[in-house]
């Protein structure tokens, strides 16, 4: 691997941490976003010239730190140039140019969490924002997705998005880069825990692109789960998500096939799913359910667990996992929920059962260009023996997906049915 290689492969993986620590010296997101592009600038410079450093991460990080602390200094050379101080220059140059070794110490050794990235989730989950906002802005901080790749997670507009982002940041401008509270953090938790969870979802499945799985995205969000539980364990719904999050990734290593391609749920080598993120995930959902009532990332991880305990695909509790979306669509409901709960409904008591809710989703707004409807509809038709309907079904599908590995396995599928 090139130095130049090297530098861009470290900086994404840690360019949400870098983005933190300048956010917290200097208060602004796109001024910290800046100096994070501007240290792997440098890098790019001084690596080939003098060599790998020991650990190049936290060389990112001191040169990130370094482009904050000059933005520092420049900020108050052209305040000292512009604002009419009186006698008081001792005074003024205690409030605003700050001391830079206090910064940093102060920046590197946060006592509480100690963690840029959790630190910078709260911040931009900040109650001046509405909630879309607060999950677009740390998608975009944290999790590193393109607006795009945020609005397919939405279902929203591309620029609708891209507005909100932007507005976000303005708002954010000169706020404290400070960890909240105990008592405001649990007021921003809700907000968190969708960023975390939509975060998992683009790296389980990615919306678009030439490979089905990022795994790096779903690392990040179970490293984040598991620091929210241990700093929050009294928190219900954090081990929820947790427990989620850790069966569904269990299953990562069965979803593509030697060559690649997906594997569907029903068809997957099960002695290939992780026994020991199930056994965390089932571990975390029973202390979810110790903890309080069931919310919603609760209920979605005893769905998931009826298909972790099921050794073979015939052996899945499909009655039960009907009844946890019927739960699931009392506290929430979305479209997307009624199209998982059709599709559970169609094993459970079969395809005729199941089609009339399709149907009727069809009408949704939210789904119109939804591609699993489309798929799930193929499906369905199919096993009522409703070929050519089902074929136009798949092929409607993969024309609605961004992602270039599930297009082609849904014109794969067309493609058989047409045989």
């Amino acid at each position: 691997m090139s130095h130049a290689e090297l530098a861009a492969a470290v900086w994404r993986l840690e360019r949400s941490r870098l983005v933190g620590a300048a956010a917290k010296l200097l208060r602004d997101l796109d001024e910290a976003e800046d100096c994070a592009q501007d240290a792997l600038m440098a890098a790019l410079d001084a690596w080939p010239r003098d060599g790998q450093p020991a650990n190049p991460a936290a060389w990112l990080m001191t040169a990130t730190r370094n482009k904050a602390l000059d933005r520092l200094r420049r900020r108050a050379m052209l305040e000292r140039e512009h604002q009419q101080l009186a006698a008081d220059d001792e005074a003024y140059g205690t409030h605003v140019v700050p001391d830079f070794v206090d910064q940093l110490d102060a920046a590197r050794d946060q006592a509480e969490i100690g963690d840029e990235l959790l630190r910078l989730i709260f911040i931009a989950c900040h109650p001046v924002l509405p909630r879309e906002a607060q999950v677009a802005l740390t998608l975009r901080l944290l999790g590193g997705l393109e607006t795009a790749e945020i609005a397919r997670a939405f279902l929203q507009p591309e620029p609708t998005v891209a507005q909100r982002i932007v507005r976000a940041k303005k708002a954010l401008h000169g706020q404290a880069f400070e960890l909240p509270g105990p008592q405001e953090r649990a007021q921003r938790l809700a907000a968190v825990l969708a960023v975390v969870y939509l975060i998992f979802n683009e790296g389980h499945s990615a919306g678009s692109g030439a490979t089905l799985l990022r795994p790096a995205l779903c690392d990040e969000a179970l490293r984040l789960a598991r620091q929210l539980q241990h700093l929050l364990p009294q928190e219900a719904e954090v081990h929820g998500l947790a427990a989620l999050l850790e069966i569904q990734a269990s299953r990562l290593p069965a979803r593509l096939d030697a060559h690649g391609r997906p594997v569907l749920l029903p068809d997957q080598d099960r002695s290939r799913w992780d026994a020991l993120l199930i056994r965390r995930g089932l571990s975390a959902l029973a202390q979810a359910q110790a903890a309080g009532e069931a919310g919603p990332y609760t209920l979605q991880a005893s769905i998931a667990a009826c298909h972790a305990r099921a050794a073979r695909a015939e052996d899945t509790d499909w009655a039960a996992i009907v009844a946890g979306y019927d739960r699931l669509l009392a506290l929430n409901p979305s479209p997307v929920i009624a199209l998982n709960r059709a599709v559970a409904l169609s094993f459970a008591r079969g395809p005729d059962a199941a089609w009339p809710l399709l149907e009727a989703l069809a009408a949704e707004p939210q789904l119109q260009r939804y591609p699993w409807l489309a798929g799930a509809q193929a499906d369905v038709l199919e096993r009522l023996g409703r070929t050519t309907e089902a074929r136009e079904a798949y092929l409607r599908a993969a024309e609605l997906t961004d992602n270039t590995v599930q297009r082609d396995m849904l014109r794969e599928r067309a493609r058989r049915l047409a045989s």
